[in-house]
């Protein structure tokens, strides 16, 4: 990916560790007025208000497990790697203030290659609001490595965890689920496409919106303004990273209840609906096991309904049971079937 001749290309070595670290984050910029100092001393310093409690959340990014780079671009990648984690903030209601990132490269990457990586961290800092505060650079003798912690604040009255869904809880999602997963199946089958026949062009227009969910998700930073106008606080929540069912299933167990599913109420865009037709897949069973959608996945009380009823970002699904009905999913032709977790698990040895 990196052998251009004609593409300037200065070695790690060149700059050493201390002057790659201060060459890559000589931009960042600090914007929350709860950090105190921020990159350029051994640690950084917060200071949250008194009725403020810290979320901490971290997520690891590995090169050949969880990204690509024959068709992830770096800039990409950067601002992706910072997505993940403040969807993780926002599923726990919280606002994001804060991150660190750190990174393991071999010698095969340029300065020029992490400053596109960089770029990327850069824009998703300041889409979030987020100060860049701190991180660590070190040497990798395989490939890259990203891991980022994201800190975020929230009143003790405000946070939601998964654990708090009670029965007859009304199911909420955000946005539309499956286009990720999708996006990743038109790149790899292009992939594939690719090393066959180098000279080929893909045509990816007809699959842009996929793509994007894959290549440049978005966290939803909006839901939390929004539900606090609609003057609704979700009694569990979770983002959707690994799969509907799998998601759904963690607020059940954590909550020790059941749920009821409708396979009907699930939202698909339209791409996603053509892409099944086309692939020979099944849309529900991509919306429930595919995974990085980033979209969240929340519970409500009934009295709430009224207040969401008709919003085109939120979606209701179905409903919490007692524990031992179980947790099912209502098929289009009514049919109850048991609901498993099937998302992507990174440990597994099937890959």
């Amino acid at each position: 990916m990196f052998e251009n001749k004609d593409a300037e290309r200065t070695s790690i070595s060149d700059l050493g560790e201390f002057g790659l670290i201060d060459h890559l984050t000589k931009h960042f910029e600090i914007k929350n007025e709860e950090t105190i100092l921020g990159i350029g001393d051994d640690a950084a310093i917060l200071q949250p208000a008194n009725d403020q409690q810290l979320v901490v959340t971290t997520d690891m990014l590995v090169e050949g497990v969880h990204f690509d780079l024959s068709y992830m671009p770096l800039k990409h990648l950067g601002y992706k790697a910072v997505v993940v984690n403040v969807s993780d903030l926002f599923a726990m209601n919280a606002e994001a203030k804060q991150i660190t990132v750190s990174i393991a490269v071999s010698n095969r990457f340029p300065v020029e290659a992490l400053e596109e990586l960089y770029a990327g961290i850069t824009t998703a800092a300041k889409t979030y609001g987020v100060d860049v505060v701190g991180g660590d650079t070190t040497s990798s003798t395989t490939g890259l490595v990203i891991s980022v912690t994201a800190i975020g604040l929230g009143a003790s009255d405000t946070l939601v965890r998964r654990s708090g869904a009670k029965e007859n809880d009304l199911i909420v999602v955000t946005g539309d689920l499956g286009g990720a997963y999708l996006g990743l199946q038109v790149l790899e089958r292009e992939k594939e496409v690719f090393k066959v026949n180098p000279k080929s062009q893909p045509d990816l227009e007809p699959y842009s919106y996929l793509i994007e969910r894959q290549l440049k998700p978005e966290a939803r930073k909006d839901i939390r303004p929004l539900l606090m106008e609609l003057e609704v606080k979700p009694t569990s929540m979770i983002d959707i990273s690994d799969g509907l069912s799998s998601e759904l299933i963690h607020i059940c167990k954590s909550s020790q209840m059941g749920c009821t599913l409708y396979e009907e109420k699930i939202p698909l865009d339209p791409q996603v609906i053509t892409t099944c037709e086309e692939f020979e897949l099944d849309s529900t069973t991509i919306a429930l096991s595919g995974g990085e959608d980033y979209e969240l996945l929340f519970t409500i009380d009934t009295a709430d309904f009224d207040k969401i009823k008709g919003n085109p970002h939120l979606s209701v699904i179905g409903h919490i049971n007692a524990e031992n009905e179980g947790m099912h999913l209502v098929t289009r032709a009514n049919t109850k079937i048991p609901l498993k977790a099937r998302g992507w698990n990174a440990l597994s040895d099937e890959k």
